[in-house]
């Protein structure tokens, strides 16, 4: 399908691009490319434009194709009730906001019995269109015309032209649009319901009597009085003058029309309050907070996604021999071992702490597990017993160079208890899927966590209250971004992280999956062209984010795409070398002229990109992981001090600032304003996702177990 022009224009508008780069970004999606095929493989097309812009443009690509079937069904409606005019369709064909269609598709929508509609049935339209006209100067002799059967007396009357008018007024466009306006310039007020007592009220006591421009309201601060409202602990509204509302309409009105004489005028006012008090103000109130919400969902929703971008990125020990524990007290601490794959080895329960504190016993079975399975890093789930386990490990007689690291536990219980988990590991409970989740997320953060929910991940604020269509297309671009980013080796990734991959999906990832384990390890990107129903297309979009490391083509562990291989090959002949000669020289790859392989459809950007790839061929952009220590004094809120300096790790970074563990119970919270510049700080420019800080204790709240940060480096 073509895109409409007015919607080409006006996605090119919203994301700040040009006409022809949106044109050809829908284009490419109409052939079937993906988001990272088209950021990676054809900049000649977009301009260079980055994964962001192409993921927003393929959004408004969707929501004009839905307006657009939206529009189909508006016309026929209106056609059929007789009221199509040339004017009208074409102020419908050429909307781009689907407000402006829904006020134009109002008036003709079919509604449920209204006051209105009864004094059309009693014949009171022609009294109220001479009215609404200012046609007559006193309308009591006009009513008096009506009475009969079905209209009382003349009051009757009179009142039923108002409610027609009323209503009227309340689907005119212009009349909508002019308090919206008004309205987003207001306050929003909230008060506390009689329901608000109890402890779960008591998070939202900030709010019980509170009141705040809407222009200017934080996008969490909305979102969590809109969730007290659905609670039901608060009332909210938007405090709109209708004074002023009333005479801004009013004078709109007049200046269509004339001003009426005065025994007109007091009508049309009756009609106006009622119009503003029973349909416009609830209608207008509701939708001005609608909007308000959209725009709260996307800043909360880009903040969810920079997160789990970041933990998804999180530095990978890489492969590596791995002792997995997932702490606990009473019921002991689960321990895993797992080769440098990832299959787990051994698994047995060990009891250090109390009640059992089998500390000696413990120690020895660490120690025996770590000397026959060549343990080279240990990683300890962040949960309860953390930080009581990582003391014991370093009681263990560890060989040199052993590492310790601590890893987060957000989502593990959901993916031991998942279907993902269950046909992985169909002999064990969720205890030990648990301990190999920790250990594994340790060897690579992200090949684990694609496996689990993003919502599950604890690195989102109120996702259960945003836009759930909008957030699911965030986090799938995001995670599909992350997985294509990186890379995947083709002889290892699991089915749940090949479908992640470029043009793949849930079915042929198994279908790949299914041919190595029958015909062994792939040798050749080619070779995937065997595969059940994965053509050329699907062929095109995965090969360059997919890895052979041993292939007989060097090219095949890199991020050059088959479709240029030829280009390489050019390129070593000029060079008179081998392309294996090539690949990885720094030294061969400097003395390439990028122009001399210009054409065609491989303009510099893609020349560049091959040559850029030659010379670190399937580089990793993830960074290694780091060990961190906590504070060893500090076990608890009661062992903090105002001033007291301490190393932490950032957990969840949100608007209004970013939550850190110093290693107790409690997150303690660096707030906007405590990130070391001068004002409000946007936290995700200053901090990343599980970067390592070292923070400055300013407040500790005791009763409410909260503690203020401010961030030193």
């Amino acid at each position: 399908m073509i895109m409409k022009q007015i919607y080409i224009d006006s996605i090119a508008h919203r994301v700040g691009v040009k006409d022809w780069q949106v044109e050809n970004c829908a284009r490419l999606f109409e052939e079937g490319a993906t988001i990272p095929f088209i950021s990676r493989y054809r900049k000649e097309r977009t301009g260079g434009l980055d994964e962001v812009a192409i993921a927003e443009i393929r959004h408004w690509a969707d929501v004009f194709a839905e307006m657009e079937k939206r529009k189909e069904t508006v016309l026929e409606t209106i056609g059929q009730a007789g009221a199509l005019t040339p004017e009208l369709r074409m102020r419908i064909e050429n909307c781009v906001e689907s407000r402006e269609l829904e006020d134009l598709y109002l008036p003709f929508k079919p509604k449920r019995r209204t006051r209105a509609t009864a004094a059309k049935e009693a014949g009171l339209e022609p009294l109220a269109d001479r009215m609404y006209d200012v046609s007559l100067t006193d309308p009591v002799p006009e009513a008096r015309k009506y009475v009969n059967a079905k209209v009382a007396d003349v009051e009757s009357a009179l009142a039923g032209a108002r409610d027609i008018i009323a209503e009227r007024l309340s689907e005119t466009a212009s009349v909508r649009e002019t308090l919206r306006q008004i309205f987003k310039t207001r306050r929003v007020v909230t008060k506390a319901t009689k329901k608000a007592v109890g402890q779960e009220a008591m998070k939202y006591r900030s709010y019980f009597d509170y009141s705040e421009s809407l222009e200017r309201i934080a996008p969490h601060r909305l979102l969590a009085i809109l969730r007290a409202e659905e609670e039901g602990f608060l009332s909210v509204r938007i405090d709109a003058d209708p004074e002023k509302c009333g005479k801004k309409i009013y004078y709109d009105f007049c200046q269509e029309r004339r001003y009426p004489a005065q025994p007109l005028a007091e009508h049309i006012h009756l009609a106006f309050d009622d119009a503003f008090k029973r349909l416009l103000e609830p209608s207008i109130s509701n939708e001005v907070l609608k909007e308000a919400k959209e725009k709260a969902d996307i800043e909360s929703i880009r903040i969810f996604g920079e997160n789990l971008r970041q933990l998804l990125l999180a530095p990978p020990v890489g492969q590596k021999r791995v002792l997995a524990i997932d702490p606990g007290f009473r019921t002991g601490c689960k321990v895993v071992c797992l080769d440098e794959q990832g299959n787990l080895l051994h698994n047995e329960a060990i009891f250090p702490h109390p009640p059992a504190s089998e500390k000696i016993k413990s120690i020895q079975a660490v120690s025996a597990m770590v000397q026959k399975y060549g343990i080279e890093v240990i990683a300890i789930g962040n949960g309860t017993a953390s930080r009581e386990t990582e003391e014991f490990i370093k009681r263990v007689p560890l060989p040199k160079g052993v590492r310790v690291f601590t890893v987060s536990e957000d989502g593990a219980s959901i993916y031991s208890a998942s279907e993902v988990a269950r046909a992985e590991f169909p002999e064990y409970d969720v205890t030990v899927r648990g301990a190999v989740s920790i250990g594994r997320r340790l060897m690579d953060p992200l090949a684990e966590l694609v496996k689990i929910d993003p919502k599950s991940l604890g690195v989102g604020q109120y996702q259960h209250d945003v836009d759930q269509g909008l957030l699911k297309e965030t986090l799938d671009n995001t995670v599909e971004s992350c997985v294509n980013n990186v890379g995947v080796n083709l002889n290892t990734a699991s089915s749940y992280l090949l479908s992640y991959v470029s043009g793949i999906g849930p079915a042929l990832a198994e279908n790949i999956v299914e041919y190595r384990a029958a015909n062994g390890a792939y040798r050749s990107r080619k070779e995937l062209l065997k595969v059940k129903r994965l053509g050329d297309k699907a062929f095109e979009q995965c090969a360059g984010f997919l890895r052979i490391t041993d292939a007989d083509n060097p090219l095949d562990n890199s991020a050059v795409h088959p479709e240029a291989y030829h280009i390489v090959d050019r390129m070593a002949k000029d060079l008179k070398v081998s392309a294996k000669e090539l690949v990885g020289n720094a030294e061969l790859c400097a003395r390439i002229d990028p122009q001399s392989y210009v054409g065609g459809e491989f303009g510099l950007p893609t020349i560049n990109d091959i040559i850029l790839e030659l010379k670190k061929p399937g580089r990793d952009p993830r960074e290694s992981a780091q060990e961190f220590e906590f504070a060893h004094d500090i076990k608890s809120i009661e062992d903090l001090k105002t001033g007291m300096e301490l190393p932490g790790i950032v957990t969840n970074i949100t608007a209004f600032g970013a939550f850190v563990d110093i290693g107790i119970k409690q997150n303690g919270l660096i707030h906007a304003s405590q990130m070391g510049v001068k004002g409000m700080a946007d936290p995700s420019r200053i901090v990343k996702l599980h970067q390592q800080v070292k923070v400055a204790v300013i407040s500790i709240d005791l009763d409410r177990g909260r503690i203020g940060l401010r961030l030193l480096k």
